[in-house]
Formats: structure tokens, sequence, C-alpha cells
């Protein structure tokens, strides 16, 4: 769908295979590469995207750096990192993180970008409340002064796929 200028999508499939200009790393605060997409990403882009996070160092919850895409389709790895289920203050960390990594994409001018389910994995985030957040956050700022053309939602399984276009047509 068209929001301004921007085009929103929700795909269902890897992140790591989309050809952006960034996709988004769901990371951990010491941007350590780990598991769930942040090992797909360290598996497909090389060594280049971790030995940059190590340079760039420890980032807080709601906080988003950027790396280069290494051996991945995408030019850049944008890292946020979301919330933890039953930290406190969830909701708005989530949509921190959200909020940083649009902001980082349109600083560094970039035309598209794409996201998974931030905080879903083993930081045991609810789908349903993590899509709504994302996608009001997301929704409220393309309506904004942006040179984001294009936002994608890549969900890996279809329960969370689901979800993401449920909670996306009770938005428009």
């Amino acid at each position: 769908m068209k929001i301004g200028k921007t085009t929103l999508e929700l795909e269902q499939g890897d992140i790591t295979d989309l050809d952006c200009d960034a996709i988004v790393n769901a990371a951990n605060a010491d941007l350590v590469l780990g598991g769930g997409v942040a090992g797909a990403i360290r598996r497909k882009g090389g060594t280049a995207i971790q030995e940059e996070c190590n340079r760039i160092g420890r980032i807080n919850v709601g906080e988003a750096a950027i790396t280069t895409g290494g051996g991945l389709k995408a030019r850049h790895v944008i890292h946020a990192v979301g919330p933890r289920f039953g930290e406190g203050d969830e909701d708005a960390k989530l949509a921190s993180a959200t909020l940083s990594s649009l902001k980082l994409a349109d600083r560094y001018k970039l035309r598209s970008i794409a996201f998974p389910a931030i905080s879903t994995g083993i930081f045991r985030f609810p789908v349903e409340r993590c899509a709504d957040i994302m996608l009001s956050t997301t929704i409220s700022y393309i309506r904004g002064r942006t040179g984001i053309e294009r936002v994608v939602f890549c969900l890996y399984d279809s329960d969370t796929f689901n979800a993401f276009r449920r909670k996306l047509a009770s938005l428009t």
C-alpha cells in the first residue's frame, strides 16, 4: 500500500534474501550476531558485519546502529535493539527501536528498508503487540517528511505474517 510517498509492503520469507538498501537486524545490546535473524545475517553476510559491530560496541535498548551489508544483497544492516518482554516499558522501547531505524535510514539517505518482527524471538515479545507497535510507528513516520520510498516488513513464518496482515488492515 502507498502511504504518502512511501510504499509499505508485507512479505513472508527470509529477510537476508532481500535486495534493498538496508535490512534491520533484531539485535542484542552487545551487537553480537548470535542466533535468529542475527545469526542468519552473520552466516550470509560474512564476518565484516560482526567486525564492524565490534567497533561500534554496545548500544542501548531502543537504539539502532548501521553497518555494511557484507555479502548480503542489502547494502547495509541496521541493528535495532528491541526489548526483552517483561523488562518494563517494552512498548515504548520497541517503538523507539523502530523509529531509530527509520531515522537512521533517512540520515544515510537510504530509499528502502526491511524490518523483521523485532523482539518476538528469544526476547518473547507478543507478535500481535509487536505488529501493532511497529506498524503504527512506521505509518506515523512515513506520513511525515521522509526520503524512504519503500518499507518492507519481512516476516519469517505464516503466523507472524498473518498477525501483521491483520493489524495493517485494521490500521488503514
